[in-house]
């Protein structure tokens, strides 16, 4: 008889001790919230820094398109549509789609920028300004014919004045 009460006591506290405490649960849920709030912040700078660094590579892609453009068509492209593929299945490569650009990029929106190309007496420029100002980019980008691309740190768009990056 006594066996069986030390047995069933001992079957208890074994059932008592199995699961966490609400307070074990509690603490390792504060840890977790305290590695996510230092960790998320830390993450939307990386994702923030590499759509930069994909728009100054998209920027330089532009470039050399009209560069290329105009070694062609003796022009530049006034817009990024020019620099695209052709529209539809039998359209040909011409000075209205010249297939030097991928369609993502002539459509003047990619990786989280908006790109804008204008044409003036002694070239081209090419403007990138971030989709959402401090979630797509903190920095706006401007080039010219020079190639020589230049920054704004802020929602202002870069201009032939702001500081080149180097």
């Amino acid at each position: 008889m006594l066996s069986a009460t030390v047995t069933r006591s001992l079957s208890i506290r074994r059932a008592n001790e199995r699961g966490f405490s609400l307070i074990e649960l509690l603490i390792v849920i504060a840890i977790i919230l305290i590695i996510l709030a230092i960790a998320v912040p830390q993450m939307n700078n990386v994702r923030q820094n590499a759509q930069e660094m994909a728009a100054v590579a998209q920027i330089r892609t532009i470039q050399q398109a009209e560069t290329q453009y105009y070694s062609q068509f003796g022009d530049y492209a006034t817009a990024l549509t020019q620099l695209g593929p052709p529209a539809g299945n039998g359209a040909t490569e011409g000075p209205a789609a010249a297939g030097l650009i991928p369609q993502s990029l002539a459509s003047g929106s990619n990786s989280g920028y908006n790109f804008t190309v204008s044409t003036g007496p002694t070239g081209f420029t090419v403007v990138a300004v971030p989709k959402v100002y401090k979630s797509t980019g903190r920095r706006t980008f401007y080039s010219d014919s020079s190639g020589v691309i230049r920054q704004n740190w802020g929602q202002d768009p870069a201009t032939a004045q702001s500081p080149e990056i180097k």
